[in-house]
């Protein structure tokens, strides 16, 4: 079996694109078990953010894995695969691993180095194995990943170079309110793991007074209270939003919440003297409806402006220290995958040997009925030990030598020589020549 990565991000499509490739929270264990229920697919990952749609997979074979993927990347979003290609990128074996293990570390985010795609990771690699999409090759890698990205944090200081989305997002915000953020009224959208990141960066700059809205005002009600802020139903939207300079907008919704309607009644009560409100939909589909960024005195800031603005982050040195970790840990885990690789091989070929013993012995039995039970068992002692040690030198080295680069050949080399039924998990065609782009989170 061999991995595969195929998704796409802020780097290679647009937020329309992203949106309807974007797999909602009550939607990702159908998908799951779509994609596994493919041919070519035995396992699958799939991490939805705000700019990032991935999926990472055990197959078979890499055309048919990839056909199979595009399929159901394409079902979801409701178009012919045709239409995403130009918006995908692929990695497959030591490329996927690598592509992973840089998510992790935060070096494939928009903002280089922030945390948050760890949490993210971890969810999606929970949510399949409690969809059980995720067998003993995703298991290793998705926990090999979680580890690579802690270690790339506590070993150096990417996360101290880089920052959340939500305090890009604010920085940016701030330029257009005269570089300066506290005491700016300001109203967070949403009480999920993003909402509550933006209360709590908005909180420590000093923004404030804080308001939280979201669908379930209980939920709201126990975020605001815990700044220190105060709550306010959804249905007073347009209310609220006269309020403030500031919006922090990241719900699950699949239609914009801040409508054009809406918006501008808020622009027609707020004071002309009181600057721009300035909209941060940080949401993947929108939280911002059409024509919103339009109207006077408002400022959107959505994901594909902030590709744009923090194209140049400030981490290069801490990420070159990073890639080096990674590409460390990759080489340990494509020893490990090659290692993994020759077991069914060898143990085959030790049960070839039991069996070829076995069987001898039957014949010594009805050859030699003369025999006494202690004469028989210590032949077969002596006959196990021989074998045994005849095997022991030439599987170790060639557990040895599948370690390392083009290793697996030896495994081909001990089925051909023994005639080994091993069951296939290498690719069934031939993997072309992949120049994959790298992908990109919330």
């Amino acid at each position: 079996m061999k991995l595969l990565v195929v998704g796409a991000s802020y780097r290679t499509a647009p937020v329309a694109t992203l949106e309807r490739l974007a797999v909602a929270p009550e939607g990702l264990t159908r998908t799951l078990d779509r994609l596994v229920a493919q041919p070519y697919v035995s396992e699958a990952v799939l991490v939805s953010t705000c700019n990032r749609v991935e999926v990472y997979a055990a197959v078979s074979g890499f055309h048919g894995g990839l056909g199979d993927i595009c399929a159901v990347l394409a079902e979801q979003a409701g178009c012919q695969p045709a239409a995403l290609a130009n918006h995908l990128y692929v990695h497959f074996d030591s490329a996927a691993v690598n592509h992973v293990f840089r998510v992790a570390a935060g070096l494939d985010s928009m903002v280089i180095g922030e945390a948050q795609i760890l949490g993210q990771l971890r969810d999606a690699y929970h949510w399949a194995s409690g969809a059980d999409t995720a067998g003993r090759l995703l298991h290793e890698l998705m926990q090999q990943a979680l580890r690579v990205g802690k270690r790339a944090h506590s070993e150096t200081g990417i996360d101290r170079a880089g920052q959340s989305v939500v305090t890009a997002a604010l920085g940016l915000a701030a330029g257009h309110l005269g570089d300066e953020l506290a005491d700016r009224p300001a109203l967070i959208v949403g009480a999920g793991a993003m909402g509550s990141l933006g209360v709590a960066t908005l909180s420590r700059l000093g923004a404030g007074p804080l308001t939280v809205t979201n669908r379930s005002t209980d939920r709201a009600v126990r975020l605001a209270e815990s700044y220190g802020a105060a709550a306010r139903p959804m249905a007073e939207l347009a209310d609220t939003l006269s309020t403030v300079d500031i919006v922090v907008a990241a719900t699950a919704s699949t239609e914009p919440v801040l409508t054009r309607a809406i918006v501008a009644d808020a622009v027609v009560a707020r004071a002309p003297e009181r600057g721009p409100l300035v909209l941060l939909d940080l949401a993947v589909p929108r939280d911002v409806g059409p024509g919103v960024a339009e109207l006077p005195g408002v400022e959107v800031i959505d994901i594909d402006r902030m590709a744009t603005l923090l194209a140049d982050g400030p981490a290069a040195a801490e990420a070159a220290a990073v890639e080096r970790i990674v590409a460390s840990e990759v080489e340990s885990f494509l020893t490990w995958l090659r290692g993994a690789d020759v077991a069914p091989t060898v143990a085959a070929l030790r049960g070839r040997a039991d069996d070829v013993v076995s069987a001898e012995l039957r014949r010594l039995a009805q050859r030699r009925p003369d025999l006494t039970d202690d004469q028989r068992a210590e032949v077969a002692r002596t006959v196990h030990r021989v074998v045994q040690r005849l095997l022991h030198q030439p599987t170790v080295r060639v557990r040895q030598l599948a370690a390392e680069p083009g290793g697996d050949q030896y495994a081909a080399l001990l089925r051909e020589l023994f005639d080994l039924e091993v069951p296939q998990t290498s690719p069934v065609d031939t993997v072309p020549d992949i120049n994959p782009t790298t992908g990109g989170e919330r």
